[in-house]
């Protein structure tokens, strides 16, 4: 057998349960392939995963401990090394970026098996590290934005939690399609926000967006830091608030008001779940290559200090993202 290094974890907790160890490299199934990693990137879900927070991850996961995978990491950027049987988008040596939450992480390792349907072909102007950064947050920001907030031309839209990964890309895209966006975020990340193209930019330790007498035709919140209350305040009378990102108690919220209240009002109030696909990764790949999206990358980390690296996702210090390099 063949072995690799990996990010392996066996149960739940802090950062501490993270070891880089060696492990059996993959062999990719017919539909799969097999792609030497050269990047990967950090996501909030990564955290979620190891924390099991919200509990929900447990009935996703595993309930006492991590049985479903062991090794985090929804994003990778790599070459193909070997490709199964039935791929015929895919051949040895090409360069390729995607999410691979949906087949059990794992991108926190030299190899990964993907599914065909799960990678697309590197834009030619991104470095791995660059399109390591891009797949789960931009999709979960054009799933949010487009499908669930039905963002139009000209409407004012509000992006809490505008300077993390989902954030950086939440504040390109709605102004790729044509909305005034308003990016919340703290007081030394406004000029960053103000950089990737925010018409306004509201400090939350200065500024309660709230209780401002603004409101929004779509709000995004990134990091749901409010109650839904707060939220629904800052909303015009059929604006729509889109929930992704936030603990236990705001997902509740969101799953179990947010439907009642957009029963018996015309607010719609509710929780994103996205869900990746090959052809929304082609449009992405579009966008970045006509220079209309690009990854904002805080700071770099080798494989072995993975646990490093969620610990700086997890306070919440990172603008844009955090990039694991591995090749």
């Amino acid at each position: 057998m063949s072995a690799m290094k990996a990010v392996v974890y066996t149960e739940y907790g802090s950062a501490d349960v993270l070891q880089l160890t060696e492990v059996e490299k993959p062999a990719p199934a017919n539909d799969e392939v097999l792609v030497q990693v050269h990047a990967a990137s950090v996501n909030a879900a990564d955290w979620r995963m190891m924390r099991a927070d919200p509990f929900l991850v447990r009935l996703y996961a595993g309930l006492f401990k991590p049985t479903k995978f062991q090794t985090l990491g929804a994003d990778i950027a790599g070459r193909v090394e070997a490709v199964g049987k039935n791929v015929g988008q895919f051949k040895a040596g090409d360069e390729v970026f995607g999410d691979v939450s949906a087949n059990g992480f794992g991108g926190f390792a030299e190899y990964k098996c993907a599914r065909e349907s799960e990678l697309v072909l590197k834009p030619s102007n991104l470095s791995f590290e660059e399109a390591a950064a891009v797949p789960l947050a931009a999709m979960t920001a054009l799933h949010g934005l487009r499908d669930k907030g039905q963002i139009q031309p000209g409407q004012k839209v509000l992006i809490n939690g505008a300077s993390g990964g989902v954030g950086t890309f939440a504040v390109q895209l709605a102004k790729h399609f044509g909305a005034e966006v308003t990016a919340v975020c703290s007081t030394g990340k406004v000029e960053m926000a103000r950089a990737i193209g925010a018409d306004h930019v509201v400090d939350y330790m200065q500024e309660d967006f709230t209780r401002s007498g603004q409101r929004y035709d779509l709000i995004f919140a990134v990091n749901g830091n409010r109650s839904i209350f707060d939220y629904k305040r800052a909303l015009n009378p059929r604006g729509i608030y889109v929930m992704s990102g936030g603990n236990t108690a705001q997902l509740f919220q969101a799953l179990l008001l947010g439907p009642w209240i957009s029963m018996f009002g015309q607010q719609k109030m509710g929780a994103l779940t996205s869900t990746p696909n090959q052809q929304d990764m082609l449009l992405l790949k579009t966008l970045l290559e006509s220079g209309k999206i690009k990854p904002v990358i805080d700071k770099r980390y080798p494989l072995g200090e993975v646990a490093e690296a969620l610990r700086y996702v997890e306070a919440g210090h990172a603008r844009g993202k955090v990039v694991i390099t591995v090749t």
